[in-house]
């Protein structure tokens, strides 16, 4: 019986050492990079911004796409220190508007069009030899930060054409 894979169909050995400390913080440089991408952090303001075609709300571990049909979160989900994994990232398609976290505003709710769940896995050296990551879906399909930046913003147009 071969113990060596995790379950759920991932390549990652069961029992090799925790990620270290600068395999977590170039992770988690990632995922800023792409949250970033996404929902840029905005300065605080008292003045009321004018309305746009696509709302962009940053989270602690995510953002929030939200157009007048439909929107896309991503949120990340780090996995514990002494873990084998580096975490989780989850990008959801939705119909309907989200309720933000925090918000007074709960509306009718949101109906989950398509989610995929991402783990990051390491990419061919970048330039000056600097150790890049990608995104690897359940399915195999590899992205990177770029990729997933685009397929993102392809999956809330699909949304705010009210196709699923």
């Amino acid at each position: 019986m071969d113990d060596n894979n995790a379950s759920g169909g991932e390549s990652a050995p069961r029992w090799t050492a925790p990620p270290t400390l600068k395999e977590r913080t170039a992770v988690q440089r990632a995922v800023d990079r792409l949250l970033d991408e996404l929902a840029p952090e905005r300065a605080v303001t008292r003045a009321d911004r004018p309305k746009a075609a696509v709302e962009r709300h940053r989270t602690p571990r995510g953002c929030i796409l939200q157009a007048a049909a439909g929107a896309v979160s991503v949120s990340w989900f780090p996995d514990a220190d002494n873990d084998v994994a580096l975490g989780e990232l989850q990008v959801v398609a939705w119909r309907g508007t989200l309720s933000r976290p925090g918000s007074a505003d709960r509306s009718e709710g949101a109906v989950v069009v398509k989610e995929l769940v991402l783990r990051p896995i390491e990419g061919q050296p970048g330039e000056k030899g600097a150790q890049t990551w990608v995104w690897r879906a359940l399915d195999g399909t590899t992205y990177d930060g770029d990729q997933l930046a685009a397929h993102c913003l392809a999956l809330l147009e699909l949304q705010m054409e009210g196709q699923q």
